[in-house]
């Protein structure tokens, strides 16, 4: 564990429990741990992580934005489901991704658990546009990141983040928990 890791944690820990809450600052919070964790992940030599994090610092200030005006007034967006359609046309991605960015990783990097690596990535990658877009079932895409990143962080000897990851999907239980509610008191 670093001072770097320690911080981009508690970060983390607090741009998903403002998520959790529907607070805009998860944002700005958010930026910090991702920023963070791009030096992390590349140490590490976790490559696939390394450039989702990069991505993450452009999801930042675009979630940012769509919460704020991504409204049908162009003001705060509201919570949304996915179709079962959009469910399983995203969760295709997933799989169809991780198969095809795990190859990738293993053929053409020294990445070290590829596969695992590829998954939380593209999943990640559709958890956090669906995050952004405020969509109830990107807690779902999320549950089954951390449960992986539990595993590859531990397996890298990064415990902090695998702490980190396993505390972040009992968040997303949570999440999903809240949202429905607040969903169904939108809807009322």
């Amino acid at each position: 564990m670093t001072l770097i890791e320690a911080i981009a944690v508690v970060f983390g820990l607090a741009c998903v429990w403002l998520v959790v809450k529907e607070s805009i600052w998860c944002w700005p919070a958010g930026l910090v741990q991702v920023s963070l964790y791009v030096y992390i992940f590349y140490q590490a030599k976790l490559y696939s992580d390394f450039g989702l994090h990069i991505f993450y610092v452009g999801m930042q200030f675009y979630g940012w934005y769509h919460w704020m005006y991504g409204g049908k007034d162009r003001d705060k967006a509201p919570i949304e489901e996915l179709s079962r359609n959009s469910i399983l046309i995203w969760s295709a991605v997933c799989l169809l991704g991780s198969v095809a960015w795990g190859w990738l990783m293993h053929r053409f990097t020294d990445a070290v658990v590829p596969y695992p690596d590829a998954f939380t990535t593209v999943t990640s990658l559709v958890a956090q546009w669906l995050m952004a877009k405020k969509k109830l079932q990107n807690w779902h895409f999320w549950i089954a990141v951390d449960i992986v990143a539990v595993a590859v962080y531990a397996y890298k000897e990064l415990y902090l983040t695998s702490g980190l990851y396993a505390v972040f999907l009992v968040l997303c239980v949570m999440g999903v928990r809240e949202w429905r509610a607040k969903l169904s008191a939108q809807a009322a």
